[in-house]
């Protein structure tokens, strides 16, 4: 073991020493420039290895038993591993750069199923009204827009027609009985005089229900501009800002509703609010 050791500290000894004369020193400078041309390597590398030698020669020769030794022969080495990986880390060429990531919603890839979403399909304006809003074809400005079975008066119609529209729609999908609010303005059902009446009511056109027969007789004659009434002894029903107000059953059954036809008014008589 002792010699082993001794070898090898002889070995190192050999490495670490210099070169002497002024010659040998020209030589190795001549020689170690010619390496780096061809290598690309420096000299501060060498240099670097060489001081690392110098003091692990030190650090042997001043040791005093052969562990002592092999504890600064494995120092030595660890030192000189850890220098040769800086150089080489310093050599190397640097990391790509990464793509830059665009922050502008218009350079961004659409969204899709398994990344970052699902694309929905979107709906404009237009066909938004289409699937929720409807008025008569032949209708203007004046005319009343059906929503998803409540009315909207338009804006530009007097409040009291307003209010004869929104009250109105308090009574929508209540079922039909016959006589069904006539006995107060507030019932859990209404016929068609009593709807008609309930509706009126709201805009302060009549001071309590009245049967089609009364509602025959009532207001002016002729249609309005806003209101209309058709009444005979056994319907009523009313045109109200362009929609018509009866309980005439439809596929969602009968009781008072809105609805975008017209009805015919042959055989009844017609009414209306005066000024309305």
């Amino acid at each position: 073991m002792r010699r082993l050791l001794g070898g090898t500290i002889c070995a190192l000894v050999l490495l670490a020493l210099p070169l002497s004369g002024s010659a040998a020193a020209a030589t190795d400078e001549a020689s170690a420039a010619e390496l780096g041309e061809r290598t690309g390597g420096d000299s501060g590398s060498s240099a670097g290895l060489g001081a690392l030698g110098d003091t692990l020669l030190t650090a042997i020769a001043s040791a005093t038993s052969a562990d002592e030794a092999l504890g600064a022969l494995g120092n030595g080495l660890a030192l000189m591993e850890t220098r040769r990986r800086i150089d080489a880390a310093a050599a190397a060429p640097p990391a790509s750069t990464p793509p830059p990531v665009p922050t502008d919603p218009s350079q961004m890839p659409p969204a899709s199923a398994g990344t970052n979403g699902t694309t929905i399909p979107r709906h404009s304006a237009a066909d938004g009204e289409k699937i929720f809003a409807h008025a008569r074809a032949a209708g203007d400005s004046s005319t009343s827009i059906l929503l998803t079975g409540i009315a909207l008066a338009p804006p530009d119609a007097p409040q009291a027609v307003k209010d004869v529209v929104n009250n109105a729609n308090m009574i929508v999908g209540r079922p039909y009985v016959w006589g069904g609010g006539h006995g107060s303005f507030y019932s859990t059902a209404y016929d068609c005089s009593g709807a008609v009446s309930f509706a009126l009511f709201g805009g302060g056109m009549i001071p309590r229900p009245l049967t089609s027969s009364e509602l025959e007789g009532w207001g002016a004659p002729g249609p309005g501009k806003w209101i209309t009434v058709y009444a005979n002894g056994g319907h009523t029903f009313a045109e109200i800002a362009g929609l018509r107000w009866d309980t005439v059953g439809d596929e969602q059954g009968t009781g008072p509703r809105w609805h975008l036809a017209p009805a015919a008014g042959d055989g009844f008589v017609v009414r209306h609010p005066p000024g309305y």
